[in-house]
């Protein structure tokens, strides 16, 4: 059975602007989740404030779960150069939360020109690789998007093919959505194939809709895409819920599909 998480937008946007993050850890848990993903886009400035996501975190641990904190900034900018004030603020919020993963996206990576800096960085913040960090350090993950920059999946490989000819495979990993290809054209099962090394977090959803106009939605039982993407990714990574659940019958339809993504 895979570990499953539920990100808070699943609870719903508006849910979680007008409660607040706390206030849907007890349906996380009642669901069977063990893990619950923090969106910084959902959050008032003063809750992602270092004071805050400590409380907030600790608010996670006694409710016997364990946080992702996930923030919009990009680990690379529209140039190319590393985004070194969003890196340090999101590996410094993570750490205040106490999170398992930070999660960026990767946005314009085009070469390896500024990996070494990242490697200098992340070794800075004491979060370089998973052989060489310090304990309980929060694991750096980037997500592909639902752009065209950071959503290719040329982009990934080439990132991943420059970390393993400089000797760093395990600098960062890789938070695999199935949904997003679908928003860049990309074929999700070639990228499962291709990517599945690199993979440390799935986020699962089914998507309706064509070009800009897609929205998440819950996968079917039988779903034949996300079965298939996650036969090619790794068993033993937590999986993410990242589509609406049914606001008339909330608790039951959370309960539903963690069941179903452990164990699909």
């Amino acid at each position: 059975m895979a570990e499953v998480a539920i990100v808070a937008s699943a609870f719903g946007a508006g849910s979680i602007w007008r409660d607040g993050h706390a206030a849907w850890l007890g349906a996380t848990k009642t669901a069977g989740a063990g893990a619950f993903e923090v969106r910084r886009e959902l959050m008032h400035d003063a809750d992602a404030q270092r004071g805050a996501l400590r409380a907030l975190g600790t608010a996670i641990a006694a409710a016997d779960l364990w946080p992702v904190w996930s923030t919009p900034d990009t680990l690379y900018a529209d140039d190319g150069a590393l985004n070194e004030a969003e890196l340090r603020l999101a590996v410094e919020s993570g750490r205040a939360l106490g999170a398992r993963f930070v999660k960026l996206q990767l946005g314009g990576f085009a070469g390896e020109a500024h990996l070494a800096r990242l490697a200098a960085v992340l070794e800075e913040l004491g979060v370089k690789g998973t052989d060489n960090a310090a304990p309980n350090a929060p694991r750096v993950v980037v997500e592909n998007g639902q752009l065209e920059q950071g959503g290719k999946l040329a982009q990934f490989t080439a990132l991943f093919r420059a970390l393993r000819a400089g000797g760093e495979d395990k600098l960062i990993g890789m938070t695999f959505d199935i949904g997003n290809w679908q928003w860049t054209g990309e074929a999700p099962l070639m990228a499962a194939v291709a990517l599945a090394p690199n993979v440390e977090y799935i986020h699962c959803k089914a998507v309706q809709g064509e070009g800009a106009r897609r929205f998440a939605r819950a996968p079917a039982a039988d779903d034949p895409l996300c079965r298939a993407a996650l036969a090619r990714l790794p068993s033993d990574v937590p999986r993410g819920i990242e589509f609406p659940f049914d606001e008339a019958r909330m608790q039951e339809d959370a309960a539903r599909n963690v069941a179903w993504l452990a164990s699909a």
